[in-house]
């Protein structure tokens, strides 16, 4: 596995909307940069030192990059749905959910420790090298650690003013924001119970698919699958059938981050690959690891699972017993069966095959799985 592919970029639709997915990340991602820009205005309104040091540094992480996940099942949402309303509101929405992954990665990063994001230094670690660099005083991981913060906060209002601004101009707006508001809370737990499973040491498979499910199926599939639905006035039915799809295909993207974590490659994840082992962070994969060492009376690989299994070669020792007790192929098919359920429940949403051809590439690139027939040409 290589890792998340970027959407390659390609002209804009006839008649000024985007025609594909593609074609709308691109455009999302324009009228991002008019948002960006628009705010660092207001900011250097504001304080010019502030503009300089925590807004230019967010708008700069979120123009680093990343995936557009959510752009994409945004987008795909919305044609399921009929894609009836203004595209503009939904490359708005684009830009929210953006900003908000933009607060979710910086916070993350504090709370973990984390060196790298987006294949460059994390806002934290950035934020230190310039309180060094400027001779500032007092400890730099503590002020640095202190602006992340602050920094995360202002790409969280950012995201929730253009979200409102767009909720009062949407002819559905008011269930627009009850989906935004859903999806800020899901986040917010998520990130919670994956730091108290950690305090707590737990191996648990139900916990990790709880903490899987908060922190990322929902908020980087299924809600914005609901979010784009929802700017299209998509009904109970067809909104109920996208929230299950984009649960299933949620949860096997995450599983296979949780592969990217213990396995892949720093060089095309953007993110260290024992970060997650080091830690000991409760993964699906490392609690399935735990329980089928337990099963199988592995005492070796319960030890190196275990938070006092640390050591010189502890990181090489997990990856060992991630493959001798099967988790690691348990985690494959469990992607594998996952992505096949989601495309199932997409179908019920009764969307075009244009769309449905979109949702299994998505699904494919998210997943790391091929769900097509072999020889079957992707649309």
């Amino acid at each position: 596995m290589l890792g998340l592919r970027p959407i390659p970029a390609e002209p804009a639709g006839l008649g000024g909307h985007p025609a594909t997915v593609r074609e709308a990340v691109r455009a999302a991602d324009t009228v991002l940069d008019e948002i960006l820009d628009a705010e660092l205005d207001r900011a250097r309104a504001v304080d010019p030192v502030f503009a300089r040091d925590v807004a230019a540094r967010v708008a700069e992480f979120v123009r680093r990059g990343g995936k557009r996940l959510r752009t994409a099942f945004l987008w795909c949402g919305w044609r399921a749905a009929g894609g009836r309303g203004d595209p503009t509101s939904v490359l708005r929405v684009a830009a929210a959910l953006e900003l908000l992954q933009a607060c979710a990665l910086v916070h993350d990063d504090v709370m973990d420790g984390s060196p790298l994001r987006r294949g460059g230094p994390a806002v934290h670690v950035e934020l230190a090298r310039m309180h060094r660099r400027t001779g500032l005083g007092g400890p730099a991981e503590t002020f640095a650690r202190s602006s992340a913060v602050l920094a995360g906060d202002l790409a969280l209002a950012w995201a929730d003013d253009v979200l409102t601004e767009t909720a009062l101009a949407c002819p559905h707006g008011s269930r627009l924001y009850r989906e935004w508001r859903a999806t800020r809370t899901e986040m917010v737990a998520g990130q919670y119970r994956d730091l108290h499973a950690q305090a707590a040491g737990s191996s648990a498979v139900d916990e990790a698919l709880t903490i899987a499910t908060l922190k990322s199926a929902l908020y980087t599939v299924g809600r914005p699958l609901t979010l784009g639905a929802t700017l299209a006035g998509a009904d109970s039915r067809a909104l109920e059938a996208l929230a299950s799809a984009g649960r299933c295909a949620g949860l096997a993207f995450q599983l296979r981050d949780d592969l990217l974590g213990a396995f892949g490659d720093p060089l095309l994840t953007g993110k260290p690959s024992d970060e997650d082992l080091r830690t000991r962070k409760l993964t699906y994969l490392l609690a399935v690891a735990v329980r089928l060492a337990e099963a199988g009376g592995d005492g070796e690989a319960i030890r190196v699972l275990s938070p006092e299994g640390s050591g010189p070669d502890a990181v090489a020792e997990m990856r060992a017993a991630l493959e001798r007790t099967g988790a690691r192929a348990l985690v494959e098919g469990k992607i594998t069966e996952l992505a096949a359920t989601s495309l199932r429940h997409f179908a019920r949403a009764a969307a075009d095959d244009g769309v449905r051809g979109e949702f299994v590439n998505l699904v494919e690139r998210a997943a790391g799985v091929a769900c097509r027939p072999p020889g079957e040409v992707a649309r």
